[in-house]
């Protein structure tokens, strides 16, 4: 194998590869993440799983083989070899076109979409677009497309970017006490082994972060938590958001939303201990 970490091209050649998992939206694992965010409901059949909560689904269940060190799937198997060490979602949009009920037996149908070389101020970036249909007999219910982003560890005398203060005009606010244990639960539920957000002396000794960091999806999942607590009567028809800067476990942070004048979409943002901006994000509404 040719060394990838820097030949767009040969990253390009997984533009176009697919996978697919199929799985049942169960209610057990429903009511685990309802317990997971501390929201008292229990699932049946008769409900529509809220948004968000399919990322719980489709695991993508690899061998202890075939794992590398941070805990993801080695490089070079459905996602491109990029080698380059800190792997991060950087955001993603979708789309809600119809129901994904409780019981359902669905499909997700996940393509390498876009493989892209960029130049950071902090040396080179990879972006990767996946783009994943989840199905329900035959029928798209949910499109979506993720991002994920990789990127040099940074050097002990790097000084971090400056970030964007959090704006301080919320209609709505929810304030979060991560904790280690909810981190492991979410973990656990999206089958995700990133280190990264459950073994403390890896994310501080070999990543060199100040404490275990909040998990991109969990704090856009709270964003939409944060819409269904104040609209309950409301649908989110498509949502986007961004990751702008790492949320760590060691201080309170904050979900925010502001409805527009004419009620058709929110402005949500998550600021981190610090009142930093961390994440943006935007919701449509039915």
């Amino acid at each position: 194998m040719p060394n990838a970490s820097l030949d767009q091209e040969y990253l390009r050649s997984w533009i176009g590869r697919s996978e697919t998992v199929n799985d049942v939206i169960d209610a057990p694992k429903a009511a685990a993440m309802a317990a997971t965010l501390d929201v008292a409901w229990a699932p049946s059949g008769a409900d529509t799983l809220p948004p968000l909560w399919h990322w719980i689904y489709f695991w993508s269940a690899n061998p202890m083989s075939m794992l590398g060190p941070d805990g993801h799937a080695q490089r070079g198997g459905f996602l491109p070899p990029v080698a380059l060490p800190r792997r991060l979602w950087a955001g993603g949009r979708l789309q809600f076109l119809a129901p994904l009920m409780i019981g359902q037996q669905a499909q997700r149908i996940s393509t390498i979409k876009a493989v892209e070389l960029k130049q950071g101020k902090s040396g080179p970036l990879v972006f990767v677009t996946v783009a994943h249909d989840v199905c329900v007999g035959g029928t798209i219910v949910l499109r979506e497309e993720h991002d994920i982003v990789y990127r040099e560890a940074p050097s002990a005398t790097d000084a971090p970017a400056p970030a964007k203060p959090a704006p301080a005009d919320a209609q709505w606010s929810m304030q979060i006490e991560p904790d280690a244990v909810q981190l492991f639960r979410y973990s656990a539920l999206t089958f995700n082994g990133h280190r990264i957000h459950y073994d403390r002396s890896y994310a501080n000794k070999v990543e060199g972060y100040p404490g275990l960091i909040v998990h991109g999806p969990l704090i856009a999942t709270l964003l939409t938590e944060l819409i269904r607590r104040e609209l309950p009567d409301r649908k989110i028809v498509e949502f986007s958001f961004r990751a702008l800067s790492p949320v760590f476990d060691t201080a309170p942070f904050s979900v925010h939303g502001n409805l527009s004048h004419d009620g058709g979409n929110v402005a949500l943002w998550a600021a981190n201990g610090q009142g930093a901006l961390a994440v943006q994000a935007q919701a449509r509404l039915a």
